[in-house]
């Protein structure tokens, strides 16, 4: 056995956190790499050592394979772990990682080369006879090409990088019309991510699950598969929702699948943990799709009804050690469900967002509760890295006590200064189709309108129970009812505040005898008998409070901001977060239709297009290629067409 007493982690976030969590428990020391500004960041704050990469974006920092080994070697690591994403699936970092003399906590380089490549790993299973999605996997890359192969295979299509994962360098295409700017994107995208461009195309399965299997295999020729999750409610190409066991899969299919998944792993001479996934139809047949050679985010669920630590089971086999448990003595107890919580609007398109977590707070700790996090209360949400805030994992005896527990959960998590997907994920979860494990790739478009409801005007109600957490939360002295008690006698009877939250504003009277009490951090409202608690936060000048299970922010009317930003929106358009730009597409006095591409902003590695609202006519440009803008800062201005 190799001896191991330090651990370097070539990651961050959540990541970071959750490897070094197993490591510290071995009695490992622990060594975070950060980028300039992730100095403070929580997997840096964590860490036994921290070392500085520089740069800000992930090129110029977690991506940079000579940085890392040099700190490894100036901390005294000898092995890294690369985490998921990044350069976790990069045969050349494990290559480097070898000649550098140190240990490196995934699969061999070969393995990487063979199916660390959609296109290769597609090869090699079609060789080996495992069914595959009609598709195009080949070396040539231009339009020409792609053109062709799509009208082989047939619309829709799903672009996919070869070296890709969690969504980056993906793109639906529905006809050939949307072709070339969606192959141009999700290249930019491939490259920015994972510093490889290379693409692939395949059919666009309608309705399928998502199905994957969890392999582990040990440097002496041991390989056991640790059942399977369902990854299908998806958004943007990205999980959302894993679970584990799958609902609804037989006995026989989980044998089938799982020893079809040994047996790939097993041919290419694979040493740790991998995950072969599947999509799965409605008749119960299963395709190849990829083999990602890493430990997965959605591992947890895994870990829940196995008992089993994974990282730990990483550690152990890197140095030589033996798998602990034959594919017979693989546990399968109860079931585990994991929402992924990002820091994303889901009302527009689920942009991702960026900014101060003025309020961050898990929820209880308790039997089958987890939560897995990169972030505390007070730290800054960056635009260059991936929104994943943290996860939720819930374990139960069976799916519905699992869900219920998930439920809850979410119910005591609490996120305010900027946007998340939280009360998206409860409406998920609380969804009856979700109940009755009825799951598919679809799952989110099909009940669109109940998931993401149009947003509506704030109630009567809301708007009371604002105005009592707003004036009964101001420091003591400021507020003509600010005390602990709520309501004081021989003050004014009523007091008006006018108040602002989500684009709405309304004057609010507030009546000394309301049925509204803050006690500590809990909204109490009384009525007809019945007594609600809403946790209600204040942060300076802003209240938090939870209604309808969405955390809105409650600040006092602005007049002038709000003209300000009328007048900033009257033909113009702005960034819907800070971002990069990657590319200007217009001139100054071009025509333009309605949905023409202006700009392409980059943002936490995803691209976002910037498109005209109604025809008319660029007037002005107020951003370059290359450039970091703010959000709300103006890229375009358009003149409309009559």
């Amino acid at each position: 056995m190799r001896p191991l007493t330090t651990l370097l982690v070539a990651n961050r976030g959540e990541i970071a956190c959750r490897i070094m969590r197993t490591a510290k428990a071995m009695g490992l020391t622990t060594v975070a790499v950060h980028s300039a500004i992730d100095r403070d960041a929580r997997h840096s704050r964590e860490a036994d050592i921290r070392i500085d990469l520089g740069g800000s974006k992930a090129t110029d920092s977690y991506l940079q394979i000579d940085k890392l080994i040099a700190a490894a070697r100036a901390s005294g690591a000898q092995a890294i772990h690369p985490g998921y994403g990044f350069l976790s699936e990069n045969a050349d970092f494990a290559r480097a990682i070898e000649a550098a003399g140190l240990l490196f906590l995934g699969p061999p380089a070969s393995a990487i080369d063979a199916m660390g490549s959609k296109s290769a790993a597609k090869s090699l299973m079609e060789a080996a006879g495992v069914p595959l999605v009609p598709g195009y996997h080949g070396e040539a890359q231009d339009l020409d090409t792609f053109r062709d192969a799509c009208a082989r295979i047939g619309y829709p299509v799903l672009l996919k990088a070869t070296a890709g994962g969690g969504g980056k360098g993906m793109k639906v295409v529905e006809d050939v019309s949307q072709l070339a700017e969606a192959l141009a994107s999700a290249q930019r995208e491939a490259v920015s991510s994972f510093g490889n461009g290379q693409m692939l195309v395949e059919k666009y399965l309608l309705k399928p699950r998502h199905v994957e299997i969890q392999v582990f295999a040990d440097g002496h020729g041991h390989c056991l598969y640790l059942n399977e999750r369902d990854c299908s409610i998806q958004r943007r190409h990205q999980k959302v929702v894993e679970e584990a066991p799958a609902p609804g899969l037989s006995v026989e299919q989980r044998k089938a699948m799982g020893e079809a998944a040994v047996r790939a792993a097993q041919a290419i001479g694979y040493v740790g943990a991998g995950t072969v996934e599947f999509l799965l139809d409605a008749r119960g047949d299963f395709f190849f799709m990829e083999m990602n050679t890493r430990l997965q985010v959605e591992h947890p669920v895994t870990e829940a009804i196995t008992g089993l630590d994974l990282v730990a089971w990483q550690i152990r086999v890197a140095q030589g050690e033996t798998l602990p448990i034959t594919q017979a003595q693989v546990p399968l107890n109860g079931h585990a469900i994991e929402v992924r919580l990002y820091a994303e609007d889901p009302t527009h398109d689920f942009l991702p967002a960026t900014g101060h977590l003025a309020l961050y707070r898990d929820c209880d700790p308790g039997p089958g509760r987890r939560v897995d996090s990169g972030v505390e209360q007070g730290d800054r949400v960056s635009p260059f890295y991936d929104p994943m805030l943290g996860k939720l994992i819930a374990w139960g005896e069976d799916r519905e006590q699992a869900r219920l527990r998930l439920l809850a959960m979410l119910d005591e998590f609490a996120v305010g200064g900027l946007k998340t997907n939280l009360g998206f994920l409860r409406r998920i979860i609380g969804h009856p189709a979700f109940a009755a494990a009825e799951l598919d790739t679809g799952f989110i478009p099909r009940y669109q309108a109940q998931l993401l409801p149009a947003q509506g005007t704030l109630s009567d109600g809301f708007w009371q129970a604002a105005g009592s957490a707003f004036m009964q939360s101001m420091p003591r002295g400021e507020g003509p009812w600010a005390d602990t008690g709520g309501f004081r006698a021989g003050l004014p009877p009523q007091v008006s505040l006018h108040l602002s939250c989500n684009g709405q504003d309304r004057v609010v009277t507030l009546a000394a005898d309301a049925a509204h009490v803050l006690h500590g951090q809990q909204l109490l409202i009384d009525h007809q008998g019945i007594r609600q608690a809403h946790l209600a936060v204040r942060d300076e000048s802003i209240v938090y409070l939870r209604w309808d299970g969405e955390m809105q922010a409650v600040s006092l009317f602005d007049p002038i901001a709000a003209v300000e930003a009328g007048l900033s929106h009257q033909g113009g358009l702005t960034a819907p977060m800070n971002g990069s730009i990657v590319r200007v597409l217009v001139e100054i006095g071009q025509h333009v239709e309605a949905g023409t591409q202006l700009v392409v902003l980059e943002a936490m590695k995803m691209e976002h297009s910037i498109r005209a609202p109604q025809a008319g006519v660029v007037k002005a440009l107020f951003c370059l290629e290359g450039e970091m803008v703010a959000e709300g800062s103006a890229l375009v201005e358009l003149e409309m067409a009559n």
